[in-house]
């Protein structure tokens, strides 16, 4: 059954990051401490299999939880890989066979429960609820992955939340500057272990993020446009990626971000200048109420139906500087 790996800092301790397994309400502490994540899955992997719930002692009200993904980590994207989000951003998933890949910095990473701070020039703060793919081992070059073998490359799933700058992202054409600022990216709570046969079962993961208690995206992970296994054996012919990275894998349906109209699309294509499309996206989207504000909270959850696979829970209260 899977196994919840867990990243903390005991309460009266030493400010250093400890490992462990999460049973229940208690977690088993690693007798390692590896230093990252990719160190924790590509030397210890048998190990975290072995823990059992008799040497669970910490109970986990008193931690800190911190993201289960270490910021030394490559944070790999994928953008618009799910039909009804392609749809919401007025464009045709015909248009899109490509898989769009891009990068958020991982300096970015932060906890499932920690606040995030609205940089004060950003004012169209918008969400995305993503299923985090962890890798177990390095993507060799030229590797084929086959849909009955993610077990072999990847370690687990955990809940990600890709927050995007859109006044700077889409204006500025810079989705890795929109994506980075520090805490724009929640990890967690944990990373998940799926064993070779849960694999399977990735399609049915429900996806749900609230904003003060208003769902706004509901999805199952089977809605992707490009499957993990797809997604491995591309990026293995690019670059390399390495055990204890992060693939976020797109988002559904539900963001603030909103298309104009076919008849606004034409009129800003064909008789408004760049510059002036831009102030008016960003003029309508001050007076959207979707986007995030100071004070908002938000909860991300993402579990199959039955309870048998649940990535926990994400709770994130926006701020400003």
């Amino acid at each position: 059954m899977p196994r919840t790996i867990v990243r903390f800092l005991e309460a009266g301790t030493a400010s250093t990051a400890r490992w462990g397994v999460q049973f229940g309400t208690r977690i088993a502490p690693l007798p390692m401490q590896p230093q990252t994540t990719g160190e924790l899955l590509a030397d210890h992997w048998d190990a975290l299999w072995r823990i059992d719930a008799s040497q669970a002692t910490v109970p986990l009200e008193t931690v800190r939880l911190l993201a289960p993904v270490t910021q030394n980590q490559q944070f790999i994207c994928q953008g618009v890989n799910y039909r009804s989000h392609v749809e919401e951003s007025g464009l045709r998933v015909e248009n899109f066979p490509f898989n769009t890949i891009f990068t958020k910095a991982p300096s970015c990473i932060t906890a499932a429960d920690a606040p995030v701070t609205r940089p004060r020039h950003v004012q169209l703060l918008d969400y995305e609820i993503e299923l985090g793919l962890v890798m177990r081992r390095g993507l060799t070059a030229g590797a084929k992955v086959d849909g009955d073998d993610l077990g072999a490359w990847l370690a687990g799933v955990t809940i990600v939340n890709d927050l995007s700058a859109r006044d700077v992202q889409l204006p500025q054409g810079q989705f890795y500057k929109g994506k980075s600022y520090r805490g724009f990216g929640p990890v967690g709570p944990g990373l998940v272990l799926l064993a070779p046969e849960e694999w399977v079962r990735w399609p049915e993961l429900h996806m749900r993020l609230a904003v003060n208690g208003q769902p706004r995206q509901d999805a199952y992970c089977r809605d992707m446009i490009h499957a993990p296994a797809a997604t491995l054996t591309e990026l293995a012919a690019m670059h390399d990626v390495q055990a204890g990275d992060l693939i976020a894998t797109g988002t559904p349906a539900g963001c603030a971000v909103r298309a104009p109209g076919r008849l606004a699309m034409f009129v800003l294509r064909h008789l408004v200048s760049d510059a002036a499309k831009w102030r008016l996206f960003i003029g309508k989207g001050r007076a959207n109420p979707a986007y995030l504000q100071p004070g908002d909270r938000l909860n991300l959850s993402i579990r199959t139906d039955d309870g048998a696979i649940d990535l926990g829970q994400q709770t994130t209260l926006i701020t400003t500087d």
